[in-house]
């Protein structure tokens, strides 16, 4: 049986070099003109880290209860979201995108299209990676590791990941024919944003709202995190449920559009 998501898993396979190489050029390639180079890549969440810590952090404490005597209890709260959503925003921002930004290199070259997906996503976890590994210092330095919980994370983030692989891959397929899909992703995304309890808990919402929020899909992932990094425990997989359905059902649709259209992406470029 030739399924279309074992067809492209081959055609990657063999393109690996090429997306590797793609991915490492386009790393160098946003340090190349610049003075401190690589160091821009941990100022910038180093920053983001700080602030967030120093402003929110004061400001926030006591919105968290059971955790009024955690010290930096709300940054830990508010980073553990901001970070990965971070990845999540990045890959689908990108991917919506992604082939209308290499028309020039699809049209004249010939390789698997679904290789540009994979290098956007490659980027984003290095771009990830750097800014996770800041975060656990974070909670290293301020005596707050959260121990074997943090094995939880791996699940997770594999299931963020093909979740937004799954619908980014959809909507930069159906963007190359309909350009107002990258427009609205855009606007949906930042609505998403604040949809999510990220920046604010769910408790402080009124009664009627938060009914109504936990039927946003991200909010059960963004709560597992906060679970790991502040309460330090497992959370409830089987919240994630109705997500993982929600990631198989883009993951297939995703897969069958692209294939039934990667003929036409050069006609429409």
């Amino acid at each position: 049986m030739n399924l279309p998501g074992l067809s492209m898993l081959r055609a990657l396979w063999a393109y690996r070099s090429f997306v590797w190489s793609s991915v490492m050029r386009e790393f160098h390639g946003k340090y190349r003109e610049s003075l401190f180079g690589a160091f821009w890549s941990v100022a910038n969440p180093l920053t983001m880290i700080v602030i967030y810590t120093v402003v929110f952090g004061q400001l926030m404490r006591n919105t968290l209860p059971g955790h009024e005597q955690t010290p930096f209890a709300f940054s830990i709260y508010l980073c553990a979201g901001v970070v990965t959503w971070s990845l999540f925003a990045e890959m689908l921002s990108r991917l919506n995108h992604v082939f209308l930004e290499h028309g020039n290199l699809i049209k004249k070259s010939n390789f698997p299209r679904i290789c540009l997906p994979a290098i956007v996503t490659v980027s984003a976890l290095i771009n990830f990676g750097i800014v996770f590994a800041l975060y656990l210092a974070f909670l290293a330095l301020i005596g707050h590791w959260p121990g074997v919980a943090l094995l939880a994370v791996l699940p997770l983030l594999a299931l963020q990941v093909l979740f937004a692989l799954g619908l980014g891959v959809f909507l930069g397929t159906l963007n190359v024919f309909f350009r107002d899909v990258g427009q609205l992703t855009g606007v949906v995304l930042q609505f998403w944003f604040w949809l999510t309890p990220i920046v604010y808990t769910l408790p402080a919402l009124p009664e009627k709202v938060r009914s109504l929020i936990v039927w946003n899909p991200m909010y059960a992932l963004m709560a597992a995190y906060q679970q790991i990094f502040l309460d330090k425990a497992f959370p409830a997989f089987s919240s994630l449920l109705p997500l993982a359905v929600l990631t198989l059902f883009f993951l297939m649709l995703g897969a069958v559009f692209f294939m039934a259209r990667v003929g036409e992406l050069v006609d429409e470029l």
